[in-house]
């Protein structure tokens, strides 16, 4: 055995390739979805409560910026994880595993992300 080996890895300084860092924040967006359902149940308890709460439901979704943001974020969240979960499934399938073809994938996921993104803005603003 040699005594050289490292003892601790520093972690920040690993160069994660595209394709991983996609599947990482794949997982991370699955939680914030999940995080973002409080949200969502809350507003969607407050527009059940009656003619009242759906008008102040709608009120907070169309002049509080804040809720607007957090439904923004959520919409581009779930844009993110159908993508890269598409992304996922056709290399369930066995195309696309090559380094090339992944890259490509990545970089497309991120692509359409972008455009689902600004696509969600025009819509929530």
């Amino acid at each position: 055995m040699s005594d050289k080996r490292p003892v601790n890895l520093d972690l920040g300084t690993f160069k994660h390739p595209l394709v991983s860092v996609i599947s990482i924040s794949h997982r991370i967006s699955g939680v914030v979805l999940f995080v973002g359902l409080v949200f969502l149940f809350n507003l969607f308890d407050m527009s059940l409560e009656g003619e009242l709460g759906f008008v102040s439901a709608q009120a907070l979704l169309q002049e509080n910026f804040l809720a607007q943001f957090v439904t923004w974020g959520l919409l581009t969240a779930l844009g993110f994880h159908f993508s890269a979960g598409m992304k996922h499934l056709v290399m369930d399938f066995g195309h696309g595993e090559e380094l090339e073809s992944a890259n490509n994938a990545a970089k497309f996921v991120i692509g359409s992300t972008a455009v689902l993104a600004v696509l969600a803005g025009v819509w929530v603003w």
